[in-house]
């Protein structure tokens, strides 16, 4: 495994998987956008693969199988969690959904946020609208300042 370096005292990254459609992919590039803030997506080998080295944060598509006994959890994201530091290291789950989906809308971001003990910190639907991008900004920009707030001191002499 290879560590992803980000700047520790900069904004947490966004890892991400977005379908053919790529509208996860187009929704964290409009968040990303211009804030210094890094995107990932775990859909490419070398990034599922890798391990981020400081907090993170997941934005995962729920799918509708058709089966119910099935899971939502995109694969590319499953296995990049497989990795226990990846785990360790998720601040927080953003999901995107079809209300269309019924009881599957969210279940992704729901399912790993339960298992994991982390929150969801954002639902969104398909790409996600503008005041979407804002309210996902301002979510990331708080956890942001919020780690900083917690992150380990150097010890005093």
């Amino acid at each position: 495994m290879v560590a992803v370096t980000d700047d520790a005292t900069g904004p947490v990254p966004v890892y991400y998987f977005s379908s053919a459609s790529g509208m996860v992919r187009q929704f964290c590039e409009r968040v990303c956008e211009g804030t210094g803030r890094t995107a990932h997506d775990v859909g490419e080998r070398d990034v599922r693969r890798s391990v981020p080295d400081g907090p993170w944060v997941l934005v995962t598509p729920s799918y509708k199988t058709g089966n119910p006994g099935n899971d939502t959890i995109p694969e590319a994201v499953r296995r990049f969690l497989r990795h226990p530091d990846t785990r360790r290291r998720l601040a927080g789950v953003m999901g995107s959904g079809n209300r269309n989906f019924g009881a599957h809308y969210q279940a992704a971001a729901r399912q790993i946020a339960r298992v994991s003990g982390r929150p969801v910190l954002f639902e969104f639907e398909l790409q996600g609208t503008r005041w979407d991008v804002d309210d996902a900004r301002r979510i990331l920009e708080e956890l942001d300042a919020w780690l900083a707030c917690t992150e380990p001191s150097e010890p005093r002499a």
